[in-house]
């Protein structure tokens, strides 16, 4: 293998080093949505089947907790949708930056929009998940007294 060569790939996996470790954030939020997105649907499916029982007084009613419930499902969602985009544009950044390095051809270009593409995906994701979060935390807790 000529010298000229191992250099490009040496230089190819340098520039993938840093798509490669935002990849492994990714990965760590998209555990923590769909951990949440389970445990959303576990407590809509614990309404659905205790839906016989009346709502004690001043609580809301369970058709209101299903809707919040569904709204925050949707939400998240569509923030592991985004997300999930955002590695796999990632991936394709990590893999035009090594056909780049193989094939003398300037994809430069390629490079920038495919990384654009997976930052705005991730912004896109991490504004849903924070939606999702906000309407969890509006969500009253009743303390028995």
């Amino acid at each position: 293998m000529p010298t000229e060569t191992v250099t490009d790939v040496a230089r190819a996996i340098q520039l993938a080093l840093a798509p490669v470790f935002l990849l492994t954030g990714i990965a760590g939020l998209l555990n923590v949505m769909t951990n949440r997105l389970a445990r959303i649907v576990d407590r809509a499916r614990a309404l659905g089947e205790g839906s016989a029982v009346a709502p004690l007084p001043g609580q809301e009613s369970i058709a209101v907790r299903l809707y919040r419930l569904e709204r925050r499902r949707h939400f998240t969602s569509i923030a592991i949708t985004s997300c999930t985009i955002a590695a796999l544009l990632l991936c394709l950044v990590v893999a035009t930056l090594f056909f780049e390095a193989m094939s003398d051809a300037r994809l430069s270009w390629l490079v920038g929009i495919l990384f654009t593409g997976s930052t705005l995906a991730l912004v896109v994701g991490l504004a849903y998940f924070l939606r999702e979060v906000h309407l969890a935390t509006q969500t009253r807790i009743e303390v028995p007294q």
